[in-house]
């Protein structure tokens, strides 16, 4: 009975996890069938459509597609909802059964222990009494808690019905779209089948038509092979005909080919003598060089060494008399680079000088032997060209600084002037010819001077004892004579005035205003003034404008219109226009002339500045009690036109305006100084100063600008930044500890413009009784103004009372906790004192002071007790006074004194803050653990106290562990600590927990856990591997098993495989998959696998590391930047060389920092979108690269392996296993790889060896180098390459000791064209080093321009020659070597004893060499002999036919050979020469093709007219009348007759033909036409020839019939034509 109570009892919470369990799917039926709802209207709508459109087949759209796969989607999605819910509604029913049955058991159990109840009541028993009611009131507790549970369940019930209920009319309502879907289905299916089938039949046809074609091409095949075997049979024949006959010729060739070879190779000799003599010289002269150059450069050592020397002596000596020798020094290469500028100027002028006389004396020479013509008629006034020429060498000499006054007096004396023009010009400088300095009035179409023109013409040169040298400017004579002609021009001007007997002395005009002032002027405006000239002289004179000084003619501008005569104290005015350029003070004359005498009005412009001043420098505040304010008023002042910036400070304060304006002084110096003196010098910074004034021009725009820039930033009200210099606005100055009783208002920064003022507060806070003074000064950005002082004074009187300590700071405070402290209180007065302590109003329910009121003796202390609790109320309670960011607490106490007016006060510091933790997250949910395995979950631990705490988590169960430290430790202020929650299960069932944190005040901190136990039905043998280091692309292999020990499913025995407290696990075979990261090193095989019931299955697990992909690419990217900037740098430093002129340092800076722009702009789009191969040369180097330089690498990998019911042979199709995630194992894989032990070294470490192209029957070699880059020596072995392969290993080595590097020989022979691939393993103990192996055997293939292999040279005339060309085609991919054979010269060894080939048939003549030439050369020869053809090129062949006697049996064969043992082609030359230029072809042969050796002498003249007539031509026709009753076509037959073009003269260049007896050969049937006619030269004309039987024609017995054909050409030839017909019945 009590184990039966104790069974339910253990029951009750498990049913209640799993009703609350089982409420989680309701949450899903809410929600996925109003979305299926929503798809399957969409999805029964379109079928809809598409049936009311069209019946027949069509095609969806891709959105149709889509819309029918997401109906399918949710039509499934809830037929397995409906699956789910009525599981679950089973199961719920099955537990209220079961509930029904428990409270059944009570019931009856009430009853049991009432009856006993009852009989123990009867028999006053009172301790039984007492058991059963305890028992009694258990059972009816557990009785109300199944009716409970009942009515929960009959909740659940009715709730999982209603939604059973919904989901069963969502499902009628998807039943159309459901039809319309299987419709759908089904109709795709049959499509499928019928293009299945459509495709059948297609294929069928065309594999039929394949077999057919296959066929056709065999027979076709076979009768070529059959042709090409006759054909090669005839021509062996014939070669071996014509071999004997060329092989005496041949012995002849060879000699004299010896003969030829021995003169050439004593040539060769004598030319390599030549050489080796020229060669000898060549370096005696080198080795002379050598020597003298040695010498120059001993000599310039030896040099350098004395100006050093030398140097340091000066420098010596200079310090000795106490002077600065880098000083010295430096004036020292000034003046050096100084006279060299000098020297250089010197003689560009003296050039310059020679050329120009030269020129000058050349063209008066040809002027001169020039014959004198009348000079054209010239207008009046006009110069001539040569007198323009000299005004203008003049000007150009005279730099054109001299302004010719308006009137000149000088033209009596242009003679004289033209000659020191002259000489100024030839001593400044040459004429440059520049037509636009001449009028443009006179033409240059004919010179006057045409000597200087010319193209042929060559300056004269003038030695340098003619010429004196003379100074730039002209000489002392030219400028005495320019004085006193200016003199005596003034003289003839100026006049002396004289009135009454009174000389006027003074200045002739009185200017109104007397001075010009254009005072704060701006750069770019206009400005414009009047001014008055009065006449101040006794009579009438007259006033002119002679103009303003030099340095103000670009600024000022002077409107003057002169008046005329002025009688005394008339005026006249002047308008005067500045238009500034610079901002830049400027001082003149603006200069006249009148008659007495010249005048000047003085003119001044000024620039904007400041000018400031205070309204005083002394403030007395007198006396103030110690804790009141004063505030007095100072004024500064700006009359000046320029706005600057200030700033008030103290007088001790330093400046940092100053500071910057220093700064930026000293980098303008640094910027702007020369740069060789730059480059060479490092000074200090008074050397910098003093060196300042030097500065290059460029100073001064720079300057300029940099005053444009900062008044233009002043005027639009932007703060000022510069380089060093950061200025802020600051509201107060803050009181150095010292002197903090005076302060400055808010104004003390900021900008004062022109002609304004502003006031500044002066703030007096007496703190410290006693006199007080304080200093204070104004500074300004511009350096021009000064600072400006002033003096504070002010005396402070003290209170009676005082605190010591004024701040009671009680460190960090928590809430809810008393902090007390006590307040010390003095007084210095004589007599008693009423105290008044008091609270703030915000503080007062957080803190006390106690008591409240007291009295205070005289000249005595009083002590105040404080209390402080804080509640969490305190940052709304105490408003302003905390802080609630920093948690700060300032809480200002007051204590009233009686009689004072000023209260007493102290303030109250504390840091409030919390003792809370906070974990994170508030719950934890374990998920699905298997009993395998172990689940780690970080939680944090937040402290929010600014003080550390203690904590620990007390109460653990066993199957949970925290880490670090148990879950013990300290956390400091603020901290979050990161722990490790680790949970292991070790049963299948649900866990809910919770983990208590204490502190060390005892609070508790709890967080709430829950899980599920998981027993997966396999489990592995092994759930952590540890591979050993494995180097880089070598592989570790390790193995693990897979088993499944589920045999019964009886849950006494042992624990079955379950999820939970769910249903147990089927017995039965299972399968798994494990499922790979991406991109990880791993292999693992099977990935798939099933396991039997008490089965295993061994699983392989390979490592093989590898360096990723981008890292290789980032290494090749930056090797490719790298070159780009090499390349770069390369590139400006050739440019650099080239420059001639050399640039200032401003400007080498501004070009330097363009050129590092250029190149930064330019390299990225160029590197970064770059796509490399895998297979290209950057790729693979910076991979050998990376893998030399690898480091060393840990990776961990967790392999999740999920577990199926089932065996995967079972499944229909494509369909997947039905698993379960939470069944999912995990295996642990470490990883360690390691730099390998073995590096390839050679071809940028490339470990793909690639031997290219070889051609079939040739053998390439690659050398490959390794190198032992581990500490320890190396046993190598090799993996076996195929033996039949085309890939060798040469030379293997067998130990390869530590840092030494060998030479592995790999061989590549292929034996046809094959693409070859095979890896090639070196295998050492630390790891194997793979090298692929790849070539590609090509076979070497040409193709030839000749149809049929067959060259006919033609007709030739014997003893000249004709060529022809062809060409072969290199199809393959690899140069081809060639050599051209002929037959003719070839030695072969045949068989002497055999039949002649005259007497041979023609069926068994093979021979290809024919008839030869009598001299012993060959008759045919080809060029070029031998070569190499490109791949995909082409090579053009000449072959030549040379006869030297008549004979029409000329023939030979050209074999074309590779490589010097493949016969590609065979090449039939053929032709025929005659020693007249007619020949008659056609008819049937009457001779054999051979000749005799012997060599037939000509006929006499006697007797040529009969050899003439003996040259007989057969001619047969056969008439074919295949039916007696049908006209056949008559037979037909041609004969050529031909002109052979020749270069031999002639007197006919025709051949003209003619054949008799045409009249009786019509008669007995033929018919010939032509029967006569001329061929012109290289052409053939061709003689029909038919016949037809005649009426008496007798067919048992032939037609003879003849007739004489005639040629007429530079001779006569005469041929007897046999004509012979015979009719043919048959085939």
């Amino acid at each position: 009975m009590e184990e039966d109570d104790k069974k339910l009892l253990d029951d009750k919470p498990l049913m209640e996890d799993d009703t609350e369990e089982l409420e989680d799917p309701e949450v899903v039926l809410d929600c996925v069938p109003r979305e299926a709802e929503q798809k399957a209207g969409l999805g029964s709508s379109c079928p809809g459509i598409e049936q009311s459109k069209d019946k027949q087949k069509q095609r969806l759209t891709a959105q149709e597609k889509m819309q029918a796969s997401l109906l399918r989607r949710d039509l499934s999605q809830v037929d397995q909802l409906h699956e789910e819910k009525d599981l679950f509604i089973q199961k719920t029913r099955g537990e209220l059964r079961a509930c029904r049955r428990r409270m059944e058991l009570l019931v009856k159990q009430q009853e049991s222990v009432a009856a006993e109840m009852a009989a123990e009541r009867a028999a006053n028993n009172m301790a039984a009494m007492g058991r059963l009611e305890a028992a009694s009131q258990r059972l009816c507790s557990e009785l109300k808690n199944e009716w409970d549970l009942q009515a929960r369940m009959m909740a659940v019930l009715q709730q999982s019905e209603s939604a059973l209920w919904q989901i069963e009319v969502q499902e009628g309502q998807l039943e159309d779209a459901r039809k319309s879907a299987q419709e759908e289905a089904a109709a795709a299916r049959r499509g499928l089948q019928e293009r299945a089938a459509k495709q059948l039949d297609r294929e069928m046809g065309a594999s039929e038509k394949a077999e057919q074609n296959r066929l056709l091409r065999a027979r076709r095949c076979v009768h070529l092979q059959k042709e090409l075997g006759l054909r090669q049979q005839k021509l062996v024949e014939e070669a071996q005909k014509n071999h004997r006959k060329a092989l005496k010729f041949l012995k002849a060739s060879l000699g004299r080919i010896r003969e030829q070879e021995q003169k050439e190779e004593l040539e060769t000799r004598e030319h390599m003598r030549r050489r080796m003599d020229a060669v000898l010289a060549l370096k005696n002269s080198i080795s002379a060089n050598r020597e003298t150059l040695r010498k120059f450069q001993a000599w310039g050592q030896t040099k350098r060494e004395l100006a050093e020397q030398q140097a340091q002596a000066e420098k010596k000596a200079i310090l000795a008399q106490g002077g600065d020798a880098f000083k010295h020094l430096c004036h020292q290469r000034r003046r050096q680079e100084l006279e060299a500028q000098n020297r250089a100027f010197e003689e560009e002028q003296k050039r310059r000088k020679q050329e120009i006389v030269s020129r000058l004396l050349k063209e008066e020479a040809v002027e001169d032997r020039r014959r004198p013509r009348p000079e054209p008629p010239r207008p009046a006034g006009q110069r001539s060209l040569r007198d323009q020429t000299w005004s203008y060498v003049a000007t150009v000499c005279d730099g054109q600084n001299a302004e010719a006054p308006p009137c000149c007096p000088l033209e009596n004396k242009s003679r004289f002037y033209q000659s020191s023009l002259l000489l100024t010009a030839i001593s400044s400088e040459s004429v440059q010819g520049d037509g636009s300095s001449l009028s443009g009035e006179d033409t240059l179409a004919w010179p006057e001077i045409p000597g200087l023109w010319k193209e042929d013409y060559k300056p004269f040169q003038v030695s340098k004892e003619d010429v004196d040298r003379k100074p730039v400017g002209g000489t002392k004579m030219d400028k005495d004579i320019l004085a006193r002609t200016m003199q005596r021009l003034r003289s003839g001007v100026i006049h002396k005035q004289v009135a009454s007997g009174r000389e006027f002395r003074g200045c002739p005009f009185n200017s109104k205003p007397k001075f010009i002032h254009f005072k704060d002027f701006d750069v770019g405006k206009v400005y414009k003034k009047k001014i008055t000239l009065i006449n101040a002289t006794y009579t009438i004179n007259y006033c002119k404008l002679v103009g303003v000084d030099e340095g103000l003619q670009d600024f000022i501008h002077v409107d003057f219109d002169p008046p005329g005569p002025l009688s005394a104290g008339m005026s006249c005015e002047v308008l005067v226009t500045f238009k500034p350029m610079i901002n830049k003070d400027l001082e003149g004359n603006v200069s006249f002339l009148a008659q007495t005498g010249g005048f000047s009005v003085p003119l001044k412009c000024s620039t904007k500045k400041c000018s400031l001043s205070l309204d005083k420098e002394l403030i007395d505040f007198g006396s103030y009690t110690v804790g009141e304010t004063a505030i007095r008023t100072i004024t500064l002042t700006n009359t000046g036109g320029l706005g600057t910036r200030f700033r008030f400070l103290l007088a001790s304060e330093t400046c940092e305006m100053d500071t910057s304006q220093s700064a930026l002084k000293l980098s303008s110096i640094f910027t702007y100084e020369d740069k060789s003196f730059y480059d060479k010098f490092t000074t200090s910074f008074s050397e910098h100063q003093m060196e300042g004034n030097e500065s290059s021009p460029t100073d001064v725009p720079s300057q300029k600008e940099s005053g444009k820039l900062d008044v233009k930033e002043q005027e639009e009200g932007h703060p000022i930044e510069s380089e060093g210099v950061t200025l802020t606005t600051i509201m107060t100055i803050p009181p150095n500890e010292e002197q903090m009783e005076f302060s400055l208002g808010e104004t003390t920064e900021g900008d004062i413009g022109p002609f304004s003022s502003i006031k500044v507060p002066v703030i007096f806070t007496p703190i410290v009784p006693g006199t007080v003074q304080n200093s204070f000064k104004v500074v300004f950005k511009n350096q021009q103004c000064p600072t400006l002082y002033f003096k504070v004074v002010g005396v402070a009187i003290d209170v009676p009372v005082w605190v010591l300590k004024p701040n009671v700071d009680l460190k960090i405070c928590m809430y809810d906790r008393l902090y007390q402290d006590s307040i010390l209180v003095h007084t210095r007065s004589k007599a008693a004192l009423r105290l008044k302590f008091e609270v703030c109003k915000e503080l007062r329910g957080h803190m006390e002071l106690l008591p409240e009121t007291g009295y205070i003796q005289a000249l005595s202390s009083y002590s105040v007790q404080l209390k402080f609790l804080p509640r969490h109320s305190l940052p709304e309670d105490a408003g302003k006074y905390f802080d609630k960011e920093t948690r700060v607490l300032e809480a200002p106490m007051t204590i009233w004194v009686a009689d004072q007016i000023k209260p007493l006060g102290f303030t109250v510091h504390a840091v409030v803050t919390t003792s809370d933790l906070e974990l994170s997250p508030a719950g934890l949910d374990f998920g699905y653990c298997t009993i395998y395995e172990a689940i780690r979950t970080q939680i944090s631990l937040c402290n929010h106290s600014l003080l550390p705490q203690e904590f620990g988590f007390v109460g653990l169960p066993k199957f949970v562990d925290i880490q670090p430290n148990d879950g013990f430790g300290t956390i400091l202020p603020l901290e979050t600590l990161q722990l490790d929650v680790i949970f292991q299960p070790t049963k299948a069932k649900e866990y809910n927990f919770e983990l208590i944190c204490k502190s060390e005040i005892n609070r508790c901190f709890k967080l709430a856990c829950r899980a599920v136990g998981v027993h997966p039905p396999l489990e592995l043998s092994h759930y952590q591997i540890k591979f050993a280091a494995t180097s880089l692309y070598d592989t570790s292999v390790a193995t693990l098993y897979v088993i499944n020990s589920h045999l019964s499913m009886n849950s006494l025995t042992h624990s079955v495989p379950r999820i939970g407290s769910e249903d147990a696990f089927p017995v039965g075979p299972t399968s798994f998959e494990f499922l790979l990261p991406p991109d990880s090193p791993i292999t693992i095989s099977p990935l798939v696998g099933t396991v039997w019931p008490g089965k295993r299955c061994l699983v392989r697990v390979a490592f093989r590391p590898v360096l990723p992909s981008e890292l290789i690419h980032q290494e090749a990217f930056q090797a490719l930047s790298r070159k780009a900037e090499i390349k770069l740098s390369q590139k400006e430093t050739v440019t650099q060389r080239k420059d001639q002129r050399r640039p200032s340092f401003s400007m080498l800076r501004l070009q330097n920092q363009d050129r590092l722009l250029q190149a930064s702009a330019s390299q990225p789009p160029e590197v970064q979108k770059e796509d490399l191969a895998s297979s290209s040369q950057e790729y693979q180097s910076a991979q050998a690269s990376l893998t030399r330089s690898f480091q060393g690498k840990f990776d961990k990998f967790v392999v999740p392996c999920v577990v199926a019911s089932g065996d995967t042979k079972d499944r229909k199709g494509t369909e997947p296993l039905s698993f379960s995630p939470h069944n999912t194992l995990y295996l642990e894989l470490w990883c360690p790889a390691v730099a390998p032990s073995i590096v390839v070294t050679s071809d940028k470490g490339k470990t793909i060896i690639n031997f290219g192209d070889i051609a079939a029957g040739h053998r390439g070699i690659k050398k490959v180098s390794i190198q032992n880059i581990s500490p320890e020596d190396l046993d190598l072995e090799y993996s076996v390459l195929n033996p039949d392969g085309p890939f060798v290993l040469l030379n293997p080595t067998i130990r390869l000791p530590s840092g030494e590097t060998q030479v592995l020989d790999l061989s590549f022979s292929p034996r046809e064209s094959v693409l070859a691939q095979e890896t090639l393993d070196i295998i050492t103990k630390k790891g194997t080093l793979s090298l692929a192996l790849m070539g590609t055997g090509v076979a070497s293939t040409i193709t030839c321009s000749i149809e049929g292999d067959v060259l006919n040279m033609g007709y030739v005339i014997a003893r000249e020659s004709v060529s022809l060309g062809f060409k072969l085609q290199n199809n393959s991919l690899l140069p081809i070597k060639f050599s051209m054979q002929l037959d003719s010269l070839s030695s072969r060894s045949r068989d002497q004893h055999r039949l002649p080939q005259f007497l041979a048939s023609p069926d068994q003549r093979t021979e290809v060499v024919g008839t030869q030439n009598y001299s012993g050369q060959s008759v045919f020869s080809v060029v070029p002999v031998e070569g190499i053809m490109e791949p995909g090129k082409a090579q053009d062949f000449t072959v030549t036919f040379s006869p030297d006697h008549e004979s029409l049996y000329f023939s030979d064969r050209l074999q074309v050979v590779l490589f010097e043992k493949k016969v590609s082609h065979h090449i039939l030359l053929k032709g025929a020469a005659r020693e007249h230029m007619m020949f008659v072809e056609g008819g049937d042969p009457l001779d054999v093709p051979v000749e005799s050796l012997t060599v037939i002498p000509p006929f006499d003249l006697e007797h040529r007219e009969e050899a003439e007539e003996l040259k007989p031509i057969l001619v047969t026709l056969d008439y074919v009348q295949l039916d007696p009753d049908t006209q056949a076509p008559p037979a037909t037959r041609e004969l050529q007759v031909g002109c052979i073009r020749t270069t031999q003269l002639s007197a006919k260049k025709t051949v003209e033909f003619s054949m008799d007896n045409i009249a009786a050969l019509q008669h007995k049937g033929f018919t010939i036409e032509p029967s006569k006619g001329s061929v012109e030269r290289g052409q053939t004309k061709a003689i029909s020839i038919s016949w037809t039987p005649p009426i008496d024609f007798d067919p048992d017995h032939p037609l003879m019939a003849s007739a004489l054909l005639q040629l007429r050409g530079d001779v006569k030839e005469t041929y007897k034509v046999l004509f012979v017909a015979q009719v043919v019945t048959g085939p």
